[in-house]
């Protein structure tokens, strides 16, 4: 079978959320059948990891993108009720690249409700929309957590981007979304559009548990530092959480692990117990250090790979209800849920103080995740299904 998949980036090297996401489902897929990637290079980077795709035999077509440039010439739609993702991410280059190889392939795969516009002048086609998770949504609680003008543009476009996406999910043969949380929202706004949970997985031989001695009460944040939902729980947990702990635990420690990190987030690192890392060549090497996860998350959906890989190093991990609720383990069992700063300190010194406990729980978790959470686990249902939307449209997934 001939897929075509399009991917908001460059789908390599999987040092971030989607590019796990895109590149684990690719490489996956690529197994058994022929995958041929369309994909925005923001950066030089992104140019580079294309080559390096190339090389590894994939057929990939790049098309840079200008986010800076796009974001101002997207502006104009304010006016209107075109939502402003449709502007940033709109393309007529990619459009045409789109055009010319769909005619080749036996399904379209768009990652993103972004990506899913460059399908719908192809009915013709088995159509396969991963939503993750509607972004409607996000912009959503977005607009919950800023003040005006930003929380008025974060509304309008929750409000402008449901519509579309109303629009998109309806048109194609398939959706998914990674949770069950995620399906019963999606469920709720897109009613009557076919939707099944795709769930993440982790790298469980790349993430796994460390014999040595964690470091007293260092606890790890892991993610892409300028992402408004992370720059928001880190800066939540370093100036209210920390320093309550701290009362408790001199030694206590908070190490923000990731790539550009914002203004915000450097500001952090002024603050007695707080480290900011910047880039670092390989993430579990700090997770393998720390005596605990922490995913302190206000605006979260879907699964948050962050999570899933501290659990899958054998770390405890504290996290609120958002930030777990896609990890379909058992608070208390698997991971500890904290919401307010109250019960955050409480369960971060309680771990800390209790080495042991910490330790049960990380073993807990990772015998969760290795039951749960393989890639290969989760992804051999994506195959089958994929083949069978073809079937209904009377091809051959062979």
């Amino acid at each position: 079978m001939r897929i075509l998949y399009i991917s908001q980036r460059v789908p390599y090297p999987p040092v971030r959320g989607d590019k796990i996401t895109t590149w684990r489902g690719i490489s996956h897929l690529a197994k058994k059948h022929e995958v041929t990637i369309v994909a925005f290079a923001h950066n030089e980077g992104d140019l580079e990891a294309a080559e390096t795709l190339r090389q590894k035999g994939f057929t990939i077509h790049t098309v840079d993108l200008d986010m800076r440039r796009n974001k101002l010439r997207s502006l104009p739609f304010l006016l209107g009720n075109r939502p402003l993702t449709l502007g940033v991410y709109g393309s007529a280059e990619l459009q045409r690249v789109v055009d010319r190889e769909i005619e080749h392939c036996d399904l379209a795969f768009s990652y993103s409700s972004s990506m899913g516009a460059f399908l719908l002048p192809h009915p013709h086609k088995p159509r396969v929309q991963f939503v993750c998770e509607l972004d409607s949504d996000k912009w959503a609680q977005y607009a919950g957590f800023t003040k005006f003008p930003m929380s008025w543009i974060y509304k309008r476009e929750a409000r402008t981007l449901l519509e579309f996406e109303r629009k998109m999910c309806g048109a194609m043969d398939m959706n998914m979304v990674v949770t069950p949380v995620e399906l019963a929202i999606f469920e709720e706004r897109i009613p009557g559009a076919p939707c099944r949970v795709q769930r993440n997985g982790v790298d469980l031989e790349h993430f796994n548990p460390s014999y040595n001695a964690p470091e007293p009460g260092h606890m790890v944040f892991t993610g892409v530092m300028d992402y408004f939902p992370n720059v928001d729980g880190c800066v939540w947990f370093a100036r209210e959480i920390l320093p309550e702990i701290r009362r408790r635990h001199p030694e206590a420690r908070f190490s923000v692990v990731g790539s550009s990190p914002s203004k915000e987030i450097l500001s952090l690192a002024s603050l007695p117990g707080v480290e900011v890392t910047g880039f670092v060549d390989e993430t579990r090497d700090w997770l393998a250090r720390a005596q605990l996860g922490v995913a302190p998350l206000r605006i979260a959906r879907g699964i948050q790979n962050k999570v899933l890989e501290a659990m899958g190093q054998g770390l405890p991990v504290v996290g609120t209800t958002n930030a777990t609720q896609g990890v379909e383990g058992v608070p208390g069992r698997d991971f500890l849920v904290a919401d307010d700063v109250a019960s955050q300190v409480e369960a971060c010194c309680r771990l800390i103080a209790n080495p042991e406990e910490g330790l049960a729980l990380g073993r807990q978790a990772r015998a969760f995740v290795e039951e749960s959470y393989s890639w290969e686990t989760v992804l051999e249902p994506m195959t089958l299904l994929l083949e069978d939307i073809v079937r209904a449209r009377g091809g051959d997934p062979s």
